[in-house]
């Protein structure tokens, strides 16, 4: 039976040169990085490279990058470390109603400790407007998080605008970008976006899951979430994952090389398997924008429930979702979706495709056939159950 795993979103498979940097790592620089010895050093020198390479993809400083143990740490610090550090200049902050739910989760906590959030609403294409951005500012907003890239639907936001008006109305309150979907695939430039925090993690472009970096701006000053030792400019306390971090340095360099023609080929895949749906499969409804990121493809099977197509594609070897793994073992309906204005029982007939540039077209001819007998065989099904 082939196998075709379409769900990068949720995670991405280590490419064997990581692995093999990782294997380096464990067994023969396997010292504390903050130890003073030879050993110490040489595991120390990992981390200087992994944040030179970080560094350079993000055109930053390397002491502004801050390891952490993936993406839902790095929000977390973002968010909970600059409201409860800036806390005597403001009780505000914003973000959108499609954030991911360590963004999401991060603001309902801060909510109980007395803070204010606003979600700011999107339309049918999973869009926030920047006038709405504006029009919500306070003199004491805090911080504004906004997505790059939409997990679910691959939505693009503005946020070169919203970081630019946010600081010409308001520039005190920080800026922070989540580009965990986006980081490896397109130029993410906390620069031109004005932004002042940005997460990025290994496991989204074939790197080792249990590590992320933050970005956080020179001059900037956050609140660490746990307390211990002075590792990562005090913010991240405890003995860094050398090999891990070595693993999303090689990852991030891979990722960069013929990045453009990489972004191609995924383009290419996903619009064969959109050809392919519309062509042969009717009552459809496709929820990615066409503007949004091609690695992602979020799309309704009429009367096809997705947990159960899901199943019945991975009995063919095809590996797809319905949406974040992170919401995986809830019953309750995509958030995104919800805010994008789609009903429950379109959401509950929702399968996302998220694609690699290691995926091929054979497979994806593959994925179009099994598809096909799939949501045939469940649709009757429904049918003669009514």
């Amino acid at each position: 039976m082939q196998k075709v795993y379409l769900d990068h979103s949720a995670t991405t498979p280590v490419l064997p040169e990581v692995a093999r940097v990782m294997q380096e790592v464990m067994l023969h620089d396997f010292g504390n990085p903050s130890s003073l010895h030879t050993m110490g050093v040489s595991a120390e020198r990992h981390l200087t490279k992994t944040r030179q390479i970080l560094a350079q993809a993000l055109a930053v400083k390397a002491e502004e990058i801050i390891f952490t143990s993936g993406g839902t740490e790095a929000n977390n610090l973002a968010l909970k470390g600059t409201a409860r550090r800036l806390k005597r200049r403001g009780h505000h902050l914003m973000t959108t109603q499609v954030e991911h739910p360590s963004v999401l989760y991060a603001c309902k906590a801060l909510e109980a400790e007395g803070f204010e959030v606003t979600y700011l609403p999107v339309d049918r294409n999973g869009q926030v407007a920047v006038s709405d951005v504006v029009a919500n500012l306070r003199p004491e907003t805090l911080l504004v998080s906004i997505m790059h890239v939409n997990n679910e639907v691959g939505t693009i936001m503005p946020v070169t605008e919203i970081g630019r008006a946010v600081k010409a109305k308001n520039p005190q309150t920080l800026f922070h970008v989540d580009a965990v979907q986006s980081f490896g695939k397109f130029p993410v430039t906390p620069a031109t976006w004005q932004a002042d925090l940005v997460t990025v993690s290994a496991h989204k472009i074939h790197g080792p899951k249990g590590c992320g970096a933050l970005y956080c701006r020179e001059g900037v000053l956050l609140e660490p979430l746990l307390h211990g030792g002075d590792q990562e400019r005090g913010l991240r306390p405890g003995t860094e994952n050398v090999a891990a971090i070595a693993g999303f340095g090689r990852a991030a360099l891979l990722a960069q090389e013929d990045r453009e023609q990489k972004l191609e080929k995924i383009k290419t895949l996903k619009e064969l398997l959109v050809e392919g749906i519309c062509n042969y499969i009717p009552g459809i409804t496709i929820n990615s924008p066409p503007e949004g990121a091609p690695q992602i493809l979020n799309i309704t099977f009429a009367d096809v429930k997705g947990e159960v197509l899901v199943h019945a594609l991975a009995e063919a070897g095809i590996y797809v979702s319905t949406g974040s793994a992170c919401h995986s073992h809830r019953a309750d309906p995509s958030h995104v979706l919800l805010a994008m204005q789609r009903k429950p029982q379109e959401i509950e007939a929702t399968l996302r495709f998220s694609f690699s540039a290691y995926n091929t077209e054979a497979e994806i001819d593959y994925t179009l056939e099994k598809l096909r007998q799939a949501v045939e065989t469940l649709r009757l099904v429904t049918r003669r159950k009514r």
